[in-house]
């Protein structure tokens, strides 16, 4: 790869997680102060993101590999994008609200698999190279987390005007990327997509654990995305009453998991070689388990180190179960099923599991809120009872006994 193509790859990177990393971990918390949404709807704002990644495969397989230049595409799904915040921004009912994220959601899933088809396409090592590209992802969420921490507008509309516009610049972007014509052998069957011939794997005990386990795991993960802004939100101003809640700086918190993410990942193939694929899985379960009782038991004044290590913690929570997970399964599949199998994977998880959590974890909040009070240590033990019972499940039925270790020099990326 010439290094104009890297450095056009790595700006487009750069540009999709910038705009993604604008208003999702801040979302919850605007909705609640800004639209006084109740946590249902604050949910089912979140369960847009799971509907929209069902419906994206469909979108990228069965149009966009066929037809058009991915780098069109995405163009014009950014530009779209762009149009939605336009009138999201102006919406001021929580109700109506869910109908345009989700509209939103529908032009953004797609770009994000159509980013990785079009740095995948211009690598002659993807293996070696994606790596590399994909992390300038990682650092822009937390770049763009920052930026809002520091101005103290993480409760504003102003997250999504700052993805309206980054939106436009990386629709305009889109058409300077290397030209990505549609495949000529782009056939995939409705059956295909859905990871149909991966369904051959769940014969097998060990990868069925799995794959439950994985969706599983999503219900409780949905609990952090969605909520834990506004929880620490809420620490906050219980410690410092008097203080203005834009000083708090949560986004620059939270953006320690981004950074703890790009840490462990580093350790992926050291942890694999000295642990195996069964006991980075339950390291990774075990941690879930830990940060939700930090997150719990926690507060902003004598106990803020639990939320500091609960952060950190993310790392090691997404890492060691959802990156080892895709090299577990990639490993299974083989080179036949791999693409179906991985497809069937994110399907069943970003989906079904964080669909599942989404709605769950608004429906918990609303039970454990009296008088506009929340109960953050009940609700935080809900998602830590649930990593408990997979963690169980897990360790119970999982015995793979075929050692799955990453290739020399091999580093496998997910989403955020």
């Amino acid at each position: 790869m010439n290094l104009k193509t890297r450095i056009q790859l790595s700006v487009m990177m750069f540009l999709l997680f910038s705009v993604w990393g604008a208003w999702y971990g801040q979302m919850s918390k605007y909705l609640f102060t800004q639209l006084h949404a109740t946590g249902d709807q604050v949910g089912n704002a979140y369960l847009a993101f799971s509907l929209a990644m069902l419906v994206a495969p469909f979108f990228v397989g069965l149009i966009a590999d066929r037809y058009f230049a991915a780098q069109k595409v995405l163009g014009v799904l950014n530009l779209a994008g762009a149009a939605i915040l336009f009138f999201l921004i102006q919406e001021k009912d929580a109700d109506a609200f869910f109908w345009q994220i989700l509209a939103y959601c529908i032009t953004f899933a797609p770009a994000m698999s159509l980013t990785t088809s079009i740095a995948m396409q211009h690598m002659k090592n993807p293996e070696k190279e994606f790596p590399g590209i994909r992390v300038l992802g990682t650092v822009a969420w937390i770049v763009i987390t920052n930026i809002v921490g520091f101005m103290g507008i993480g409760d504003q509309v102003a997250i999504f005007q700052i993805a309206m516009y980054i939106a436009l610049f990386f629709g305009l972007f889109s058409f300077t990327l290397p030209d990505t014509p549609p495949k000529a052998n782009a056939n995939a069957s409705v059956a295909q997509i859905l990871g149909v011939d991966a369904f051959k794997l769940l014969k097998d005990r060990s990868f069925a654990i799995f794959f439950i386990s994985s969706i599983l795991i999503c219900i409780p993960l949905s609990f952090y995305y969605a909520m834990a802004n506004p929880a620490l939100t809420d620490a906050y101003k219980a410690a410092y009453p008097d203080a203005d809640p834009n000083s708090f700086k949560i986004e620059n918190i939270m953006s320690l998991g981004q950074a703890s993410e790009f840490f462990f990942m580093l350790l992926i193939p050291l942890a694999f070689s000295r642990l195996g694929v069964k006991y980075m899985l339950v390291v990774g379960l075990i941690a879930w388990i830990v940060r939700f009782l930090l997150f719990g038991y926690g507060d902003a004044g004598s106990g803020n180190w639990m939320f500091y290590i609960a952060f950190i913690l993310h790392g090691v929570c997404y890492d060691f179960f959802f990156v080892t997970g895709q090299i577990y399964t990639d490993n299974k599949a083989g080179e036949r099923i791999k693409s179906s199998a991985q497809g069937l994977i994110t399907l069943a998880t970003y989906g079904i599991g964080m669909g599942i959590g989404s709605k769950l974890a608004g429906i918990v909040r609303d039970i454990y809120t009296v008088n506009d009070k929340v109960d953050w240590t009940s609700f935080w033990l809900v998602p830590a009872g649930i990593a408990a019972v997979v963690l169980v499940l897990f360790v119970l039925m999982f015995n793979d006994r075929k050692k799955t270790v990453p290739a020399e020099d091999e580093l496998v990326t997910g989403p955020l």
